[in-house]
């Protein structure tokens, strides 16, 4: 279920016919040319949510056991909206992310075990190993990167959508963030000029809840994010993060408005995480009666259920998918235990996508002078 905000009409820029809209709110969001639900699609939606369940239950183990460094931050409880999400793209448009995109990286279409070879820093990762969690990158796939710095993505989408546009092709940008996001000056900045320059580009605000620890009714003084789209007359829509098919139509709806009317939009999905911010955080700020509520609002179970009712999927069936995405996890793990290391001497090679005169490539152990 979604509920929207329309913006007030938009300057008109002659960039790609933006329509403009009316004030008023509707109840639920425009409606797309969304198809009748099929059972293999659905079960398909499942074995992808179930698949990001696995992987990043077993990214989780493999940082117990010192495979993975750094930091790591897992889609857990979020995998309906991340699917959900992808499957409103097309293989030609582009996504940025935060630090938690493990999942999107598989929905995406890149193999579990090259991202599971980029967690564990290893040459056969997405990124050459030299990456790791929280910067996955894929040219090809168009996933252009994960950021680890609250918000540094945003002004890099709104600058690749303006590259879009500037060249007149029919590809949209997707920019997924956390809720904190939404409260950083590059947000503001990124909204007021996709909004002022017509830009095909969707904001995507994944609200779970919490900024690490703190409730979002405790840090924002508009709770309801997706209404900050107003201040920058940019339509905006909140849905059920829980539920795959909601989010899907919503995110089509956001991206036919962006990739036919050249408009960015901004859509906010409910969807709180399982567990702490990240790896290493046991979310004791949660109550025992709140631990209870997410798993009763688990969407995977939920999913499970509803197929399940509709005599879709039935137990065994589930049981068996269940053994086949485990498998292709071991064998991403494994993959990935088997596969080198970066070679030293590559440090520097992914500093520039070209060539570049007079690049630094020193180590900090070298002398400034050579003899």
């Amino acid at each position: 279920m979604a509920e929207t905000v329309k913006a007030a009409p938009a300057r008109s820029r002659g960039t790609r016919g933006a329509k403009a809209s009316g004030p008023e709110a509707a109840a639920t969001p425009p409606k797309g040319s969304v198809p009748a639900e099929d059972a293999e699609t659905l079960v398909g939606y499942y074995r992808q949510m179930l698949l990001i369940r696995r992987f990043e239950e077993r990214a989780a183990r493999a940082y117990t056991e010192a495979k993975i460094g750094g930091y790591c931050h897992l889609n857990l409880g979020e995998e309906a909206t991340v699917v959900g999400l992808m499957a409103a793209l097309r293989p030609t448009d582009y996504l940025f992310t935060n630090y938690r995109e493990h999942g999107y990286a598989i929905a995406k279409g890149i193999g579990a075990d090259r991202v599971m070879a980029e967690l564990y820093g290893r040459s056969t990762g997405v990124s050459k190993g030299w990456g790791g969690s929280m910067h996955l990158f894929d040219a090809e796939a168009r996933l252009l990167g994960g950021y680890g710095i609250v918000g540094g993505q945003l002004p890099l989408a709104t600058g690749a959508a303006l590259a879009v546009s500037y060249k007149g092709g029919d590809e949209i940008v997707m920019c997924q963030m956390g809720d904190g996001t939404a409260a950083i000056g590059a947000f503001h900045e990124s909204l007021n000029i996709a909004g002022l320059w017509d830009l095909p580009v969707v904001f995507v605000v994944i609200n779970n809840g919490l900024g690490m620890g703190t409730t979002v009714e405790k840090s924002a003084a508009e709770p309801e994010l997706y209404k900050r789209g107003t201040a920058y007359r940019i339509e905006s829509a909140r849905v059920d993060g829980g539920d795959v098919v909601a989010v899907r139509d919503a995110a089509r709806v956001a991206v036919e408005h962006a990739r036919s009317e050249s408009r960015p939009y901004l859509l906010e999905t409910v969807s709180p995480r399982l567990k702490g911010h990240s790896v290493v955080d046991p979310a004791r700020y949660r109550s025992k009666e709140e631990k209870e509520a997410l798993k009763e609002a688990d969407p995977l179970a939920r999913m499970a259920l509803d197929l399940e009712e509709a005599g879709i999927l039935s137990h065994d069936d589930r049981e068996r998918l269940d053994a086949e995405v485990t498998a292709e996890v071991n064998a991403a793990a494994e993959f990935a235990d088997q596969s080198p290391a970066p070679e030293v001497s590559t440090l520097f090679d992914y500093t520039y996508a070209t060539p570049v005169a007079g690049e630094y490539r020193r180590f900090p152990a070298d002398p400034v002078f050579r003899s």
